[in-house]
């Protein structure tokens, strides 16, 4: 007989589905061998079958049947006080369903820079108030619950099935950074692992896209490259299972959303 698999309950809030799109392309592991052998995604807007009425329902038959024992995702930022109402589900505002949800989790995973630091919905002027997870505890709005923060725009898709297979595997956090971010993932910058790093050193830096530098793979920093404030392991994990990243495409590395919440 099977142990049964832990419930995991995604709600989707202002978000483009890019945090979707990236899990979808896990390869370890897999997202089939995520969804079907590892937990039980119980409710997800974009990979559910069912929806209206019928998606609700699921909702809280999951958080009825594994109360106190389901992992919540939050995909995306949420717009909070006067202009809750500027993103509702099923007529109830984002802010009101995460209230609701959250009571029951075990633990809550802010899934990209959106949910984790309020990404680009929070930036200025913020017109619908939208706020991370993260700051709606501090503020007191949600139930205080264990934490961690995926950021990235969107995150490495291992950076997400690996959490949730830690999570199940070893029945506890990863170690986690001040910000309750993975060090498995964060801790060091792109900068730090860069192929390119030696360039840096050497002070050979393209200048233009098109240079002689840029052509022998020189350094990308005058062109912009944000790697030295990207904590990210996207030069050691990379992309398209382990295929390249930005910097080794040629392209210098723009940090948009894995740098610190007072620099978005």
């Amino acid at each position: 007989m099977k142990a049964k698999r832990p419930s995991v309950i995604w709600l989707s809030f202002q978000e483009c589905t890019g945090c979707t799109e990236s899990l979808t392309r896990s390869h370890a592991p897999t997202i089939e061998d995520l969804i079907f052998d590892i937990i039980s995604l119980d409710y997800h807007h974009t990979l559910q079958a069912a929806s209206g009425e019928a998606a609700e329902s699921a909702r809280q038959q999951a958080m009825e049947d594994a109360f106190g024992d389901y992992y919540l995702i939050v995909d995306g930022a949420v717009p909070a006080g006067e202009t809750a109402v500027c993103s509702t589900i099923s007529g109830r505002s984002n802010l009101d369903l995460l209230q609701e949800t959250i009571q029951g989790a075990k633990a809550v995973i802010a899934i990209g820079s959106c949910a984790a630091f309020g990404g680009l919905p929070a930036a200025d002027p913020n017109p619908t108030g939208a706020a991370g997870v993260s700051e709606l505890m501090e503020r007191g709005e949600i139930e205080q619950k264990p934490l961690i923060n995926l950021p990235g725009c969107p995150p490495l898709p291992v950076a997400i099935s690996s959490v949730l297979a830690h999570l199940v595997v070893f029945e506890g956090f990863p170690a986690l950074d001040d910000l309750n971010r993975p060090l498995s993932i964060y801790a060091k910058t792109v900068h730090d692992r860069c192929s390119r790093y030696h360039f840096y050193e050497n002070e050979q830096f393209a200048e233009r896209f098109d240079d002689e530098g840029a052509r022998q793979g020189w350094c990308l920093y005058k062109l912009g490259c944000k790697g030295p404030t990207t904590h990210n392991a996207c030069a050691v994990v990379k992309w398209n299972q382990g295929t390249s990243f930005p910097i080794e495409a040629g392209h210098p590395f723009l940090g948009q959303g894995w740098l610190l919440p007072d620099s978005r």
